[in-house]
């Protein structure tokens, strides 16, 4: 195919400079990474502050693979992936990234009904029920991306106001801070570095990038802007997590209390800081779980619809707004039924993921590198980050293997 933009009539240019990055960074993001942040702080303090800017290097790197790629492809994700490596692959992709966002959604509805029941007091159930309905709501409306975008753009900077004035209020230990900076796996914390490195390092979210790209409207001649908007976006990402570990590691760390829920990060704060941070704490939680809730469920519902063959006019066509819809519902029923997310549902979402995303992994690379990326096709030196990745996954996936065996 042709390396230029593709033909005007398939792209309908969204005004402004940044935002599909943005929309990564904020459904990526959700309650499970404000469990595992402060979770990495209270127990092991700033020792594995370190962790979150790995990852996050990597997901610098295959954000901009798929920068690469969205940007030279004429249809979507798995249209493409297809197109290259056969339907069978597409399909296997597709579904499994299907697979792993439904799973996930229940917590993403089960975050937005902690948050409110920090706020507001009343039920967990209830409030997740309201706000995924609200969430389907926002899905069926005109021109969902240009809304989706600037929705997601104030919410990721409205969380990190929120994050960052938390940590900076918690007063804590620079030095620590900086030394935590060099790499080091204290005993015991191997699980949560793997934990922390996949809340931020998303695969399946970085591989979306791919259909967000052609949403906004962007060509070739964008690149640049489009990678400013995915450097910004992804360092955004880290960030967050990073804020969160500081300000877990100052306040619960030497109280010795333990996280096990993102609701109790917001509680636990009040006495070391003042009830006014509980509240802006469980604000900052609903933003990244509502985020996560309407973005999550976009990615599974486009993964399903490119599967079924029917991906064509992205988040405008009514029939992949139905398959967004079947997960928004989904993880709705799920969190309101069991007043919470089932602990089978977490260990098939954790299999799906380590099992499916060193094949995305893999598959990201192997496009990246094609000739049809053209004068955007993946040099040598990125390439071996890429592959620096690749092996990461690769060995997550083997060590889960062997724990089950």
């Amino acid at each position: 195919m042709s390396t230029s933009s593709p033909p005007a009539e398939s792209r309908v240019r969204v005004p402004g400079r940044l935002g599909p990055a943005f929309i990564t960074a904020a459904l990526v993001f959700g309650p499970g990474s404000v469990t595992t942040a402060s979770s990495m702080g209270a127990e092991f303090a700033y020792d594995l502050v370190w962790v979150p800017v790995i990852a996050t290097v990597l997901m610098l790197c295959f954000v901009d693979l798929s920068v690469r790629i969205g940007l030279t492809t004429d249809t979507g994700p798995i249209g493409t992936v297809s197109r290259r490596m056969g339907r069978v692959v597409g399909v296997l992709v597709g579904l499994g990234a299907f697979a792993v966002t439904a799973s996930f959604q229940a917590g993403n509805s089960v975050g937005t009904g902690a948050a409110g029941n920090v706020l507001f007091g009343g039920s967990t159930a209830v409030f997740a029920a309201v706000f995924t309905l609200a969430a389907i709501g926002f899905l069926w409306l005109r021109s969902f991306y240009k809304y989706l975008e600037r929705t997601m753009i104030v919410i990721i900077l409205v969380m990190l106001v929120i994050f960052v004035v938390t940590a900076v209020v918690s007063a804590p230990d620079l030095g620590a801070l900086v030394a935590g900076l060099v790499p080091s796996v204290p005993t015991g914390s191997s699980a949560v570095v793997v934990s922390a490195v996949a809340t931020t390092f998303s695969v399946v979210g970085a591989f979306y990038q791919i259909q967000l790209v052609r949403e906004k409207g962007w060509g070739v001649d964008d690149y640049q802007v489009a990678r400013r908007d995915a450097v910004v976006g992804t360092l955004i990402l880290g960030t967050l997590s990073t804020v969160i570990m500081i300000a877990a590691a100052a306040v619960l760390n030497p109280a010795g209390l333990s996280v096990t829920s993102p609701a109790d990060m917001a509680t636990i704060l009040e006495p070391a800081i003042g009830q006014w941070a509980t509240v802006l704490f469980a604000l900052g939680l609903w933003a990244a779980a509502f985020s996560s809730l309407i973005g999550n469920s976009t990615i599974g519902g486009s993964m399903l619809a490119g599967a079924l063959g029917i991906e064509a006019g992205g988040l405008e066509s009514k029939r992949v707004k139905l398959c967004i819809t079947l997960v928004l519902v989904l993880g709705g029923v799920v969190a309101v039924a069991f007043g919470g997310i089932p602990v089978q549902l977490i260990l098939t979402a954790q299999a799906v993921t380590i099992l499916l995303v060193p094949l995305i992994g893999v598959v990201l690379v192997a496009l990246s590198r094609h000739r049809d990326r053209g004068a955007l096709r993946l040099r040598t030196p990125q390439l071996v980050l890429a592959v620096i990745g690749v092996l990461f996954l690769t060995l997550l996936a083997v060590t889960y293997v062997r724990n089950l065996l």
